[in-house]
């Protein structure tokens, strides 16, 4: 872990369309930024990783979501033969698709779980250093607890993941390809067909593949989504910025709400993906914002943790 000795800084991120590579999405929910204290604390220098995780699982016999046959009562439309283990593995599409159709390349994948992150033929053989994916929310929660650890909020996420670089919209800086060199593990091609793999993975990478932030935090972007244990709210940064002074150590709202999904709950994630690209997604910009529905993951999304205490 890295000790972040913490302070006060700017949260939040400026409409990036107008921006070179700054993608489509003005991101409202990020908005409007505002100031924001956190007091010091320790932060994983990399995302969990599969080795990690699994000295947990061994030491609890744990059991992840992805692992768990999904309940009648929870998918009451759903016919029995359909209600087995799995999670959510990104295809590629052949070809041009619509972007507005996530489900062209997301796919349900019976089997899939961090233990077979590509299906059940895939294993972990070679992948101990790369970071754990198919993690829900209460399996990360879970592993934190066991470490002594907990989740970031989304203000102790921010803070460390800018490294000390106020205002910037990536974790180094200005410039998306510093010195004409990648500097996360992001999507280069044409999305969601193929990936040119030109930062060197196609896929997820091994955790600490590209140099650290000013905090000596690796993959704070790109790589995988990473939990936040904050409530999502798109309307949460408008009732931060109205608070009378400089919140400080903010833990999110008290509940979710996601207009596009009303009745779903989600929590705050963070980072981007591998799966980021200005075509669609750049929300590896460091002060961009995700959400995710507490029990499902995905061969893009992982965690790490923090520690309030040296």
């Amino acid at each position: 872990m890295v000790w972040i000795s913490g302070g006060e800084f700017s949260m939040g991120t400026e409409d990036p369309t107008e921006m070179i590579c700054g993608g489509r999405d003005a991101m409202p929910d990020a908005r409007p930024v505002h100031r924001v204290f956190v007091d010091g604390f320790w932060m994983d220098a990399t995302e969990v990783t599969n080795e990690q995780f699994q000295r947990f699982v061994d030491a609890t016999r744990y059991v992840t979501v992805a692992e768990r046959k999904p309940r009648q009562e929870d998918f009451p439309d759903a016919p029995p033969e359909n209600l087995v283990p799995g999670s959510v593995v990104f295809k590629p599409s052949s070809g041009a698709v619509d972007l507005n159709d996530y489900l062209t390349w997301w796919e349900y994948t019976k089997g899939a779980d961090w233990r077979h992150p590509a299906g059940p033929q895939s294993d972990l053989k070679g992948r101990e250093k790369y970071p754990v994916v198919h993690v829900a929310f209460e399996d990360a929660e879970a592993y934190a607890t066991w470490a002594g650890k907990r989740l970031p909020t989304e203000s102790e996420w921010e803070f460390g993941a800018r490294g000390g670089l106020s205002g910037k919209p990536y974790a180094w800086g200005e410039e998306l390809k510093p010195g004409g060199r990648w500097a996360a593990n992001i999507y280069q091609g044409r999305f969601p067909a193929k990936d040119l793999a030109e930062d060197g993975y196609e896929g997820v990478a091994p955790v600490a593949s590209y140099p650290p932030n000013g905090y000596g935090l690796h993959d704070v972007v790109g790589n995988v989504w990473e939990w936040c244990s904050d409530w999502y709210r798109p309307d949460y940064y408008e009732s931060l910025a109205a608070t009378p002074g400089v919140p400080r150590n903010p833990r999110g709202p008290s509940d979710s709400l996601d207009p596009m999904e009303p009745g779903v709950p989600k929590r705050v994630q963070r980072g981007g993906s591998f799966l980021c690209t200005d075509q669609y997604c750049t929300r590896y910009m460091t002060g961009a914002r995700g959400k995710g529905e507490l029990s499902t993951g995905s061969n893009h999304l992982g965690f790490r943790c923090v520690k309030s205490e040296p």
